[in-house]
């Protein structure tokens, strides 16, 4: 018997999908999440599997794991104290930055602390031009006073990145070889090896974040490998990528800037999965933990990927599943401000000591306190029954928030998950204008240990007619995780005109990209036989300023095919701006490969067929649009395909609950999956 297991570590929740290769079937476990000792969630996951499930670590083949250890060590300020070495007169190239300000709109508006203080970063002599030609020789002497500064300030570590590396790498190779000569052990990370990018503050940038985070995410994962191997599971382990695929725990130790994003990618992913499965066109991902609400656009079953994505205030470029951060999580604590204004958020409550009513020693409202009161939660066993829902406790929480607004416990509850979703639906609005897309025609899809809770509020507030929630929505991220390809981004900076004299070294490139593919999907998986490779090229018309990425076809490029190449981009730019200038110069700034081999999808077996409405548990007395209902509870595995219903109602699970609004009417599917329809909302 084949077991593969997916792990997401969320910020309250651990969560485990267990896949039976022979059964097809799909078992789910959730546990606290342990900041104080990342990974020992994860064995706790396992025995609490083998105790529930009879499963055996030795029956396990594949392990698969997203952690948030490195995008926490950001968001928090708590990586390793880090150097920079840029080439001399450049050494404020992350204070300058674009200068751009987070809020253009806000007079008070500030850019974030750079993660190097000006006073660790120090600039040596050595050039090169913007062709990779050697200008000035590194000079040793400056190098040495870096080191000494180094020495000085304390730093744990450094990052070099020297201009045009691009395009010749051997200045930081040089400047490394040095540190490492008078430095044993002291970790040395170059901006050309990270993410060899053309635009000096975008590579500085990445290789920083990813400098800042590597030791511990190194530390981390040799610590959890050590673990599996105690815990008699033979399985490699292996994380998941920011680009929605998967890679081995040995290439993450020195890669981890391509894993910072790991979590948020693995649950798009599996919310692919089943936009596949329901045959949804297009869909809109909402994903909600503990802390904070994402959202992704699947169009065609397919993510959406781009580059420049957030980590807390810093942005990092290289290519990642293009998720937003929308608002607050399960775990967001309501407060009331000096104006007597309630607010949500953006603290979270966590899994230590997580909401009031599971009894952890909360002592602030959240979210899913404010659900409790409403008679949503509470109503059964919930998370495995590692949780017990204390309701007055959490009323006795939302309790003062009610003195300072002047009003009663229930309707302050309710007015906490209206301050939350008005706050998603400021945050889908800037998603809607950004992709030019209208939410009418994209269906919801909600998943996170909140999501489904929140997800009829959010769909009735965007006039969204359709939410599809899966029968796993609690674990979706650790089953994306589990379904994840091998997966690897290449780019080379190019920079040159397309024209007959430059068409043969773009394709020389291209095969250099294709041999440095190769290699890694082989080390990987220990074969290329069966990948697959997309290309494209960062492409503009000469004389603009930024780039659209273009699809590219191998073989014409091959063929030294310079007419189709460009026709290639006049089609984007049409597709993007409605226009383009067929008569213009076109130049290619990057060539980017995509390289990917399959992991074998879960073959989920059909439930039950049922008729008419499903078995109600009982009626329980919920609070919803500022009125009680006699609202039915359903337990999800009562519910069966073909079976419908009517909202208001509650829905439990092991792994989340899910609340449907007045006016809202569901459906049942083959796969078990919940079609919530908003009556509403017209065809």
């Amino acid at each position: 018997m084949g077991l593969r297991i997916g792990v997401d570590i969320g910020g309250s929740f651990t969560d485990f999908a267990v896949l039976n290769d022979v059964q097809g079937t799909l078992r789910t476990l959730k546990v606290f999440s342990r900041p104080d000792s990342p990974g020992s969630e994860v064995l706790q996951g396992m025995k609490g599997l083998a105790e529930r499930y009879d499963i055996d670590p030795r029956d396990v083949v594949h392990f698969t794991h997203g952690t948030t250890v490195g995008v926490n060590a950001v968001v928090m300020r708590k990586g390793v104290k880090l150097g920079l070495i840029t080439t001399r007169h450049f050494e404020d190239v992350l204070d300058i930055a674009r200068l751009k300000m987070p809020d253009m709109y806000h007079l008070m508006s500030t850019r974030a602390p750079s993660l190097v203080p000006r006073d660790r970063v120090f600039g040596i002599d050595g050039r090169l031009d913007a062709q990779g030609q050697e200008q000035l020789a590194i000079d040793r002497n400056s190098v040495l006073e870096a080191v000494a500064g180094l020495r000085a300030t304390g730093c744990e570590g450094v990052v070099i990145s020297l201009l045009h590396s691009y395009r010749n790498p051997a200045h930081e190779q040089q400047v490394k070889a040095v540190i490492e000569e008078q430095m044993p052990g002291f970790f040395v990370s170059c901006s050309a090896d990270v993410w060899p990018i053309i635009r000096e503050y975008e590579r500085t940038l990445t290789a920083v974040i990813g400098g800042y985070v590597q030791p511990k995410v190194a530390h981390y994962l040799g610590s959890l490998q050590e673990a599996l191997r105690e815990a008699g599971i033979p399985a490699e382990l292996k994380v998941t990528k920011s680009n929605g695929g998967i890679m081995s725990a040995e290439s993450g130790k020195s890669e981890c800037v391509q894993m910072i994003l790991s979590g948020t990618a693995s649950g798009v992913i599996g919310a692919a999965y089943i936009a596949q499965l329901c045959s949804l066109k297009n869909c809109m991902s909402l994903d909600i933990g503990g802390t904070t609400a994402d959202v992704a656009l699947i169009v065609d079953g397919q993510p959406q990927y781009a580059t420049g994505e957030y980590i807390g205030d810093y942005q990092i470029h290289i290519p990642s599943v293009s998720v937003s951060s929308i608002g607050d999580g399960g775990g967001s604590i309501a407060w009331v401000d000096d104006f007597g204004v309630l607010k949500v958020g953006p603290m979270s409550a966590g899994s230590t000591p997580g909401p009031v009513c599971y009894g952890r020693g909360g002592t602030q409202p959240t979210i899913t306190d404010a659900f409790a009161v409403l008679g949503v939660l509470g109503q059964a066993e919930l998370g495995y029954n590692a949780v017990t829902v204390d309701v007055a406790a959490a009323s006795a929480a939302i309790a003062p928030l009610a003195k300072a607004l002047g009003g009663d416990v229930l309707s302050t509850a309710e007015a906490i998950i209206n301050v939350s979703v008005s706050g998603m639906y400021s945050g889908v609005s800037r998603i809607v204008s950004r992709f030019g897309i209208d939410p009418r025609t994209f269906a919801l899809l909600p998943f996170g240990g909140a999501g489904p809770m929140l997800a009829c509020h959010l769909a009735r507030a965007l006039n969204m007619r359709e939410v599809v929630v899966p029968t796993t929505p609690g674990v979706l991220s650790a089953l994306g995780g589990l379904i994840a390809d091998t997966r690897n981004d290449f780019v080379k900076t190019t920079y040159y005109d397309v024209s007959a004299s430059n068409i043969k070294r773009l394709a020389d490139d291209l095969e250099a990209l294709q041999v440095q593919a190769r290699e890694w999907i082989i080390n990987e998986t220990g074969s290329a036989e069966n990948s697959k490779v997309q290309v494209s090229a960062d492409m503009r018309y000469k004389g603009q300023s930024f780039e659209l990425d273009t699809p590219v076809n191998i073989e014409a490029l091959q063929r030294g095919d310079v007419a189709g190449f460009n026709a290639a981009f006049h089609n984007e730019h049409t597709r993007v701006y409605g226009h383009c200038d067929v008569d213009a110069a076109v130049q290619v700034v990057s060539l980017r490969l995509v390289i990917s081999a399959d992991t074998p999808k879960p073959r989920l077996q059909l439930i039950a067929e049922g008729q008419g409405e499903p078995t109600i548990t009982r009626h329980i007395k919920v609070w919803l649009d500022g009125a009680y209902h006699q609202a039915p509870l359903y337990l999800r595995h009562d519910l069966l395909a073909g079976h419908t219903f009517e909202g208001p109602a509650v829905i439990a699970q092991d792994d989340t609950t899910t609340c449907v609004l007045p006016g809202f009417t569901g459906r049942v599917d083959v796969y078990g999956t919940l079609i919530l329809t908003n009556a509403h909302v017209g065809d």
